[in-house]
């Protein structure tokens, strides 16, 4: 058993006070962020030193308390200070050269808000400070371990959710001697080494004509009109359809890979210089490869698998996977191509998949055995006892 962090999502039902009251904390929330961001950015550029959370959270403590700006008590106090801390998380990580210089909150961005304790779920309803009544809450699946902070969102549909924190054991999965080399492509989205290839979906793309006719119609409304709004919200439910179409797949194909294998290879890709050339950038983009190596990364974490990344720089679409030449005349355009040493003809996809395979399980300890390929459909080290030394073994 294994101690955890996992998040559960939940859609909540406020009645149209609560509703009020949600966007009460929303705006609240907004305003202590960019109050005390401005206080910290005019302490910066005047060269004085910038107030800490704890000078700050004393600050907003007189606040609440000044003509004009008294109505800070209308919502829960602890949502207010996590704005703060926020804030002061932001601020370190600038400084660290972690992140960007923080920025201002918009009303026009994510509305959301964090109670940091509190919280709790009671005959079906979420029970926060400030919403005596409760608010009606799905529970679509089972909600297990120790409650946490809560964060509750409204999204551009409309729609209101909540995240809740908690902490819990999870059992790992049964142990496997199988290992996995894995590619990331755009015309097939992932390409393993026993060449099982995953579907890229090309959400973006699918729906590109329904989101180009419904920004056309939302580009001839009058802003602030009834039928602006009314036509934003649906342009917002086809981004909403796409973004979770996508997620979906992510969830579902990085599961199956860490529930089927022990060891996954794959490339240290560099997404962000990749997305700046402008005929792929949209394409990867969509294909969301950053995203779904963070999902893999945690599932084997929680699962006790193990992810090796192999250097972005390793040539393995150029490497032939029998005899080890490089094919350096190999462009992006080529997707078979026959090895000039050896004569083997090679899936460009599947044969970077086995080199990525080979270079992984050389980073994670391992030899690989003389077993040799007979076709492309053969595993090569389907299993760590092909792949490698008997004297060395899996943690």
């Amino acid at each position: 058993m294994k101690v955890i962090n996992k998040t559960y999502r939940f859609r909540i039902y406020p009645t149209a006070e609560q509703e009020q009251n949600l966007a009460r904390h929303f705006g609240h929330s907004r305003f202590v962020y960019n109050y005390f961001l401005n206080q910290r950015k005019e302490q910066y550029q005047s060269g004085e030193k910038s107030d800490n959370y704890y000078k700050q959270a004393a600050s907003l403590t007189k606040l609440k308390k000044e003509e004009g700006t008294e109505w800070l008590k209308e919502v829960n106090s602890q949502t207010l200070q996590f704005a703060l801390k926020s804030l002061d998380s932001a601020y370190t990580n600038f400084f660290r050269g972690n992140a960007m210089f923080p920025r201002f909150k918009s009303r026009r961005n994510k509305k959301s808000f964090t109670v940091p304790q509190s919280g709790k779920i009671i005959d079906e309803k979420l029970n926060i400070p400030k919403f005596k009544n409760g608010i009606k809450i799905k529970l679509h699946r089972e909600l297990k371990g120790k409650i946490g902070k809560m964060s509750i969102t409204r999204t551009p549909t409309g729609k209101y959710f909540v995240s809740i924190f908690t902490e819990q054991e999870i059992e790992q999965l049964p142990k496997t001697n199988k290992a996995l080399g894995i590619d990331l492509g755009l015309k097939d989205f992932v390409i393993t080494s026993d060449n099982k290839k995953f579907k890229n979906n090309r959400y973006t793309k699918r729906y590109a004509r329904k989101l180009k006719e419904a920004q056309q119609h939302l580009s001839r409304k009058q802003k602030g009109s009834n039928g602006f709004e009314k036509q934003k919200l649906k342009v917002a439910k086809i981004h909403e359809k796409i973004s979770n179409s996508r997620l979906d797949t992510l969830h579902k194909v990085s599961y199956e890979l860490v529930r089927d294998n022990q060891l996954i290879a794959i490339e240290d890709l560099n997404i962000k210089g990749m997305i700046k050339n402008r005929k792929l950038s949209k394409h990867i983009a969509d294909a969301s490869w950053g995203n779904f190596v963070n999902l893999l990364q945690y599932k084997a974490d929680w699962y006790g698998r193990e992810v090796v990344k192999i250097n972005r720089w390793y040539p393995s679409s150029k490497t032939c996977n029998e005899c080890g030449w490089i094919n350096q005349d190999l462009n992006l355009s080529v997707r078979e191509w026959t090895c000039n040493s050896c004569g083997v003809v090679h899936d460009r996809d599947l044969n970077a998949s086995i080199n990525i395979l080979k270079e992984g399980l050389k980073i994670f300890g391992q030899e690989l055995s003389n077993t040799k390929v007979e076709n492309d459909s053969d595993y090569l080290g389907s299993t760590f006892d092909e792949a490698r030394s008997p004297s060395i073994a899996l943690a």
